[in-house]
C-alpha cells in the first residue's frame, strides 16, 4: 500500500515517495527521491511485499522487485522508460540467468546501464535478489526546474 508523495510536491524540491514497505519506518529511508535535477533514485526493492515474499525463485522475485521500483516511479509520473541505470544483486551467481532475464523483459529497450553484484544475503534470508533503479525526468516535464 503506498503513501504517496511525503513531501516536495513543489518544483525545484526534493520529493520523497514512501510504499509502506516493512523496513521504511524501522530503518528511516523513502522507497524512492527525486532530486530537482530530474535524478530519481530508487531504494533496494525486494519480492517482499505486504510484509510476505510474494514471489519464489530468482526469476520471479526479481520481477516483482521490478514490480515494486516501477510502482515507485509511477507515483511520480514516470516508468520503467525512465531508467537509466539497474543494480541487482544477488544471494547466488547460478541466479544470474534467471534474474537477467527478468531485467532483459523489462529493460531491453530502454538498455539503462546495469550491473549484478553477487552479495553474501539479505535482511530475509528468504530474499535471493534485490534490485536499485535510478531514472531521469527530462527537463522538459520538471516545469523548469533544474
Amino acid at each position: 500500500m503506498s503513501d504517496g508523495v511525503r513531501e516536495g510536491a513543489r518544483a525545484g524540491e526534493v520529493r520523497k515517495i514512501s510504499s509502506g514497505g516493512p523496513w521504511e519506518d524501522s530503518i528511516g529511508y523513502s522507497r524512492a527521491v527525486e532530486l530537482p535535477n530530474g535524478l530519481v533514485l530508487v531504494a533496494g526493492c525486494t519480492a517482499m511485499i505486504d510484509g510476505r515474499i510474494a514471489a519464489g525463485g530468482p526469476y520471479e522475485q526479481a520481477r516483482a522487485a521490478f514490480g515494486v521500483a516501477v510502482k515507485a516511479l509511477e507515483e511520480l509520473g514516470l516508468g520503467a522508460e525512465h531508467v537509466v541505470r539497474t543494480r541487482m544483486y544477488i544471494t547466488h551467481v547460478r541466479d544470474s540467468d534467471e534474474v537477467g532475464r527478468a531485467h532483459k523483459e523489462l529493460f531491453d529497450a530502454v538498455r539503462p546501464a546495469a550491473s549484478m553484484i553477487v552479495v553474501s544475503g539479505f535482511i530475509d534470508p528468504s530474499l535471493v535478489v534485490e534490485i536499485e533503479v535510478e531514472a531521469y525526468r527530462p527537463e522538459a516535464h520538471r516545469g523548469g526546474a533544474g
